[in-house]
């Protein structure tokens, strides 16, 4: 046996001190420490607890095919909820420091385009299916063969282009950018502040706060962003107490009347599996699952490989640690959003808050899971947080994450013009889902006319295949007479 061999053969002997905690989560051995892992969990925590009111508005607002509406109290409990059970499994069970709530887009789906053409019973078990689906996936293995079928700087772009992604999410949150109405008759989309140029207090918060992350960011101070989220959030409420304002947005910065409000878990189990095929019509029911599935599966991928790449995890092959474990995680997680009527729940971009302040193991999920479990009683208080304190951790984050660009080679056409669609394509259509799309069918058609269609890994074809029904489905819908 040589040295090597024996050296390996030998027990690992843990260095002295450390716990039985810190060995399960390997945190000392990620060259995390509890404090960095506790602030981080805080961090995810409030750069995403605004879907404690976000998903009961979109949820509630809409009505099934016989006209019935969602309890927003209800839905309030049923997302936090599933938030806190399935963090908590994502950090014991993934060990990665990634947060899980009812997904944004995938709950307008269920709202807008599920809920109208069957109960809400029915849509959920739609949910559900979906979920079980992504388990199967997983559990055959398809799902890990796709990720680690990804060129590395196909990963790096899609960790760059979330980057870009979410800090745009922050400008738009805030109020910073709004959408030019329709009405304007112009061709430019979006401009600056609500009028094109920027009014009111919420949004000088919102400046002030970039303006104090940035600076702490740059100082490398410990808890920067965290900092940055409370110190911001006490401005708010000072200046929302002497100033006329008209609105805040979703959260209004100010000292609730109650802080323990009592869950109502009226929601939870009401879902018929089957219900919507006999409701929708079989066809248009696979093609609802499959656009949950599709939206699912690669939000999910995308943010994983992004969050796992921005905390340093991947390995030498660009691949992330206990993968099959994770990726199972989140396919139980729709399965969870749709058993509590929550909406399907995955992976949140917003971890990288909590990546951000040093957090690199699972433990600091279970900070930002309790954190949740707390919200199902003291939602008034946990939810004071307004976009415009929260907003400035997200473009922290998205200029950190934009730094992995570097390792992108511009001068290879082969895998610089599908990792610009990858980076560009997801802000601007606003889906983490169509960049990576974009970026597939790029790359692909790039090697086939480059004549080089054999390095291609035949799962990335099938998933091209997909994703070129995905863009084309509307006339897909119309050639099987669906619409």
């Amino acid at each position: 046996m040589s040295e090597t061999q024996k050296a390996a053969a030998r027990p690992r002997v843990q260095p002295p001190g450390r716990s039985g905690v810190d060995r399960y989560f390997r945190i000392s051995e990620r060259g995390s420490t509890f404090g960095r892992e506790i602030r981080g969990g805080f961090a995810t925590f409030f750069t995403m607890a605004y879907i404690l009111v976000l998903n009961p508005i979109i949820l509630g607002s809409a009505k099934d095919k016989f006209g019935h509406t969602l309890d927003t109290g209800q839905l309030a409990t049923a997302t936090a909820l599933v938030a806190c059970v399935m963090t908590v499994a994502m950090g014991v069970g993934g060990n990665l420091p990634l947060a899980i709530a009812a997904g944004l887009g995938l709950n307008a789906v269920v709202a807008f385009q599920l809920a109208p053409l069957m109960s809400w019973d029915d849509a959920m078990g739609l949910v559900v299916l979906e979920g079980i689906l992504i388990c199967v996936l997983v559990l055959t293995g398809l799902r890990e063969a796709i990720m680690n079928a990804i060129p590395q700087q196909l990963k790096q772009a899609i960790g760059v282009g979330i980057g870009l992604f979410i800090a745009f999410i922050g400008f738009v949150d805030a109020g910073f950018v709004s959408r030019i109405p329709d009405a304007a008759h112009t061709t430019v989309p979006v401009q600056l502040g609500m009028t094109g140029r920027l009014t009111g207090w919420p949004v000088l918060v919102f400046c002030l706060g970039v303006l104090v992350t940035v600076a702490l960011v740059a100082r490398r101070v410990k808890g920067a962003i965290l900092i940055s989220i409370v110190a911001m959030t006490v401005v708010a409420m000072v200046v929302n107490a002497v100033a006329d304002i008209k609105s805040w947005g979703l959260t209004t910065p100010t000292v609730p009347d109650k802080v323990v409000a009592a869950p109502d878990f009226g929601l939870v189990g009401h879902v018929d599996l089957f219900g919507g095929f006999a409701a929708a019509g079989v066809l248009t029911a696979v093609l609802l699952v499959f656009t949950l599935v599709l939206s699912d599966f690669f939000d999910a991928m995308g943010t994983i490989v992004g969050i796992s790449a921005e905390a340093g995890l991947l390995d030498e092959r660009g691949q992330v640690p206990g993968i099959g474990r994770v990726l199972f995680i989140d396919g139980a997680a729709a399965v969870a959003g749709g058993l509590g009527s929550a909406s399907s729940n995955t992976a949140y971009i917003e971890s990288a808050a909590g990546v951000g302040e040093g957090a690199r193991t699972g433990f600091a999920n279970l900070i930002t899971g309790g954190l949740f479990g707390l919200a199902l009683f003291l939602t008034p208080l946990l939810t004071i947080v307004p976009l415009q304190a929260a907003a400035p951790a997200l473009i922290a984050v998205g200029f950190l994450m934009m730094t992995h660009v570097k390792h992108i080679d511009w001068d290879k056409y082969e895998i610089a013009i599908p990792a610009f669609l990858t980076i560009a394509a997801m802000p601007f259509t606003y889906s983490i889902t169509d960049g990576i799309g974009a970026g597939f069918l790029a790359y692909v058609v790039i090697k086939t006319v480059l004549g080089k269609a054999r390095e291609v890994n035949w799962l990335l074809w099938g998933v091209s295949a997909l994703f070129l029904v995905y863009f084309a489905i509307d006339p897909v819908e119309q050639i099987l007479g669906v619409k």
